[in-house]
Order: C-alpha cells, then sequence, then structure tokens
C-alpha cells in the first residue's frame, strides 16, 4: 500500500505542478498580448494630447486672450468629440468579438457600421462647434473671447469627422491584433503638426498668418493625414487587405448598427458625466479660491498625461476580453481583465512615484513669475498631486475595467455606476469635504479619490460577477488550441 500511496503523491505533485505552470504560461503570454495591443494605443492617446498642448504653446505667444480663447474652445470641441469617441469605443468589441470567432465578414460590417455611425454622428458635433460663439456667451463669457475662441473652433470643426474615422479604424486595427501601424502614424503626426501649426498661426514660409484659426486648421489637416494613412493601411496592406473593407461599403447593417448604439451610447454618457465631474470640481475651486484654482488646474493637467495611460490599455482589455468571449473561453475572459487590470496598476504606482517625487519641478514648469502667491500655487499643487496618488490608480483600475465590460457588451449597467460613483460619491464628497469640513482644494481632490474607487470597486465587482455566471451558464469551456495572432481560434 505504501508503494501506491507514493506514487499516488508523486501523480498529484506532478499534476499540480504541470497546472501551475500551464497557468503561470497562459498569464505570461496574455501579459504579452495585452501588451502589444495597448502601447500603439497608449502612444496614439498621448500623441493626440502632445498635438493639442503645441497648439496652446503656440496660441500662448499671440497673447493671453488668445490663449484664454483657446481653452474656452477646447471645452466645446471636446465635450462632441467626447461623445463621438464613445460611440466609436463600440467597434471594438464588436470586430474584435466576430475575430475571436473567426468571422471576417462581421469584422468588415462592424468597422463599417462605424465609419456610417460617424459620419451620422460628426454632423451635429461639427453643427456644435461652429455654433460656439453662441454657446459660449449664453454662458455669460466675454464677446471678444468668445469670438476669438469661435476662429479656433472654425479651424478644428472640419478634422472631427476624420478623427472619429481614425477612431474607428484604430479600434479595427487592434481587434484583429495588428496594432502597429497606429504607431508609426502617431510618431509621424508629431513633428507635421508642429510645423504646420507654426506656419500657419504665424504666418511662416509665405503663408498668410492666420493665428487662431490657423492652430485649428492645421490640427484638422494633420487629422486629415492620419485618416489617410490609416486608411492606406487598411485597405492596401496584409492582414487588413484581406478583409476586404471597401466591400458593398454603401450597405448599411442597420441591426448592427442599432447594436453598436445600444453599446456605444451608454459609453458616450458615462465619458460625459466624467468630463462634467472635472468641469464641476474647477468650479468648485474657483469658490474656494484663485489660487486654489491654478494648483488643481496644473496638477489636473500632469494627472491627465497619466490618465491616458489607460485609456490605451482599457482598449487592449476590451479586445482582449472580446476575444475571449468569440472563442467561448470563460477562463480566458477573466483572466484577459485581471491581467490587464494588474498592468495598469503597476504602471500607474510607478509612474506616480516619479511624480510625487519631482512634483514641486513639475509644478514650475507651468508658472513662470516667483512671489509669495506662486509659491503659495506650487505647494498645494503639489500637495494635490500627493492626493492624487490614490486618485490616479483608482481611475485606471476603472478605466481598465469598464474597458472589460465593454468587451463583454455590457455598458448600461455600467453607466448607472458613473452616476453613483462620480456624482452621489465623488461629487457630494468633494462638495463636503472642501467647503463643509473646510480642507479646501485638498478636499476637493479626497472626495474626487473617493468618487473613483467607489466607481472602480462596482466595475471589477460587475466584472467578476458576469465572468462568474458565464462559466456557470455553459458549463466547461472549450478550451482553445493556441490564441493565433492572425486567424481566429479552432477547437479540438
Amino acid at each position: 500500500m505504501i508503494p501506491i500511496e507514493k506514487n499516488i503523491r508523486n501523480t498529484t505533485g506532478i499534476a499540480l505542478g504541470l497546472r501551475l505552470k500551464t497557468r503561470t504560461a497562459r498569464l505570461a503570454v496574455e501579459l504579452s498580448q495585452t501588451a502589444k495591443l495597448a502601447l500603439p494605443s497608449v502612444l496614439a492617446e498621448l500623441g493626440q494630447a502632445v498635438m493639442m498642448i503645441t497648439d496652446l504653446a503656440f496660441i500662448g505667444h499671440i497673447s493671453a486672450d488668445a490663449l484664454a480663447a483657446a481653452a474656452l474652445a477646447s471645452r466645446i470641441y471636446l465635450v462632441g468629440l467626447t461623445f463621438g469617441t464613445g460611440l466609436m469605443s463600440a467597434v471594438a468589441p464588436l470586430a474584435a468579438q466576430a475575430f475571436g470567432s473567426d468571422n471576417p465578414g462581421l469584422v468588415r460590417r462592424s468597422l463599417r457600421v462605424g465609419l456610417w455611425a460617424a459620419l451620422l454622428l460628426s454632423l451635429p458635433i461639427i453643427a456644435f462647434a461652429l455654433c460656439g460663439e453662441q454657446i459660449l456667451v449664453a454662458f455669460g463669457q466675454a464677446p471678444e473671447t468668445t469670438r476669438l475662441a469661435q476662429q479656433y473652433l472654425f479651424g478644428l470643426a472640419w478634422g472631427i469627422l476624420p478623427v472619429l474615422w481614425f477612431r474607428a479604424l484604430r479600434s479595427f486595427m487592434i481587434a484583429v491584433k495588428r496594432p502597429e501601424p497606429l504607431l508609426w502614424i502617431t510618431l509621424a503626426a508629431i513633428p507635421v503638426n508642429f510645423l504646420l501649426v507654426y506656419l500657419l498661426v504665424y504666418g511662416r514660409c509665405g503663408l498668410p498668418r492666420l493665428e487662431l484659426f490657423g492652430a485649428g486648421f492645421a490640427t484638422s489637416l494633420v487629422n486629415c493625414a492620419i485618416l489617410l494613412v490609416a486608411l492606406w493601411f487598411a485597405i492596401r496592406r496584409r492582414p487588413f487587405s484581406d478583409y476586404h473593407l471597401l466591400a458593398h461599403l454603401w450597405h448599411v447593417d442597420w441591426p448592427l448598427m442599432r447594436e453598436l448604439i445600444v453599446i456605444g451610447a451608454p459609453s458616450s454618457m458615462a465619458l460625459l458625466m466624467e468630463y462634467g465631474l472635472f468641469s464641476a470640481a474647477a468650479l468648485l475651486m474657483g469658490l474656494i479660491g484663485t489660487t486654489a484654482l491654478a494648483a488643481h488646474q496644473i496638477a489636473f493637467n500632469i494627472a491627465a498625461i497619466l490618465f491616458k495611460i489607460p485609456i490605451g490599455i482599457g482598449m487592449a482589455a476590451t479586445v482582449r476580453v472580446a476575444h475571449a468571449v468569440g472563442r467561448n473561453d470563460h477562463p480566458g475572459i477573466r483572466r484577459a481583465g485581471l491581467v490587464a487590470m494588474l498592468l495598469g496598476v503597476a504602471i500607474a504606482a510607478v509612474l506616480m512615484v516619479i511624480v510625487i517625487a519631482a512634483r514641486l519641478e513639475l509644478v514650475r514648469m507651468f508658472l513662470d513669475d516667483a512671489g509669495d502667491k506662486a509659491d503659495a500655487t506650487i505647494e498645494l499643487a503639489g500637495t494635490l498631486l500627493l492626493v492624487a496618488a490614490s486618485f490616479v490608480i483608482t481611475e485606471t483600475l476603472e478605466t481598465i475595467a469598464m474597458g472589460c465590460l465593454r468587451g463583454l457588451k455590457d455598458t448600461r449597467i455600467p453607466l448607472l455606476f458613473t452616476g453613483v460613483g462620480y456624482w452621489l460619491v465623488g461629487m457630494l464628497s468633494s462638495y463636503a469635504l472642501s467647503l463643509q469640513i473646510g480642507l479646501g482644494a485638498v478636499g476637493v481632490w479626497i472626495g474626487l479619490s473617493i468618487g473613483t474607487t467607489v466607481y472602480a470597486a462596482l466595475l471589477i465587482l460587475r466584472f467578476l460577477a458576469l465572468t462568474n455566471k458565464l462559466a456557470l451558464q455553459n458549463g466547461a469551456p472549450r478550451r482553445p488550441i493556441v490564441d493565433q495572432p492572425q486567424s481566429g481560434t479552432r477547437y479540438r
């Protein structure tokens, strides 16, 4: 009996070792695949931020009034673009689930309905931008500032459709596991945008001096160029050309269009609620004082750059989760989501350590003048960046968790969580801590951190509950032979 028991123990130990080795290998593969998808998307987000910063830097040398007008115009522009971006985010789960189930026709139709939706949606967004002066005047802004803001919007408006179309193409490229063109397109666009803005704003090389309109128009031209290059890749280069993206382009798949709207509209509303939260936080800072408002803007601008990273990882999480759904790989769904969250938190933690260590030097980059007021602003902004450590990590978690749920085509319940976490908890906490308890600007950021923590927890619990439900409903999942990068997965 003893040799038999030893053999049983040895066999059990070997089985456990193999199981652990297999799980470790799957986690390593998942981490590698997520990182490969996330990097180009992160760089694309950072590239858009750099181009916007380039605009503001050149505009700032025109006049202080021009810079203020550009800031107001950006608010109008980003409201419409944010809504459109949310709707375009639905292309990724549709195309990725189709790719995971090896259905190239559905991949093509998913992109096609995204392009049609972008075209239809761009019309009211452009109209909204072209009426920016009237909107700003209605909100009590100075007529001269709103006139200048409208000049910038006149230039920016014509790039809205190319931006939305590029978003759809980007989702398609990531969904078919070939995001590399995004990296090269973004790297090329940044210097081109710099040169065009410089030439058109100041009228160099024989071009007219267009100032604010020139800055916006240059950005629109760059967005058109980005779209054309992305289209060239999608039509001419494999594996994208294998999908024949322009085939039956005029045929609109209305049932799939409805599905895209059902998935994307709640995402758009959630993004607008988030945008509104941060605008409301700035209003609270204005009630506290000018120093608080200045410190908040500086700290938020620094943190906003870090927020671009989880957006890219969240896109990769959407695609990886959707791939697993398409393969009917239920353990893979949870693994994809949790690995993406761990990757995002690890990167956010490292970056926040760097930001905290160099926070005062970073803040001084935004202030030119010295004196007691500047010193107070620097000290307060540095304190806010300390509070931002938890804020950035929880914001990273909620962004990636939202991406995971989007991969499951679950966006309506998360929209309710947005209202609860951001507004019911976050905004009320910020108001109470800052104005009622008397913590001032620090209280606003603590409230935002509390709200994002609650929001992130709700989203993660929702993701875990859905993955458990899928596993129970479908029983033992079929195991994919291999997660192939170029084609659908075959089953035993």
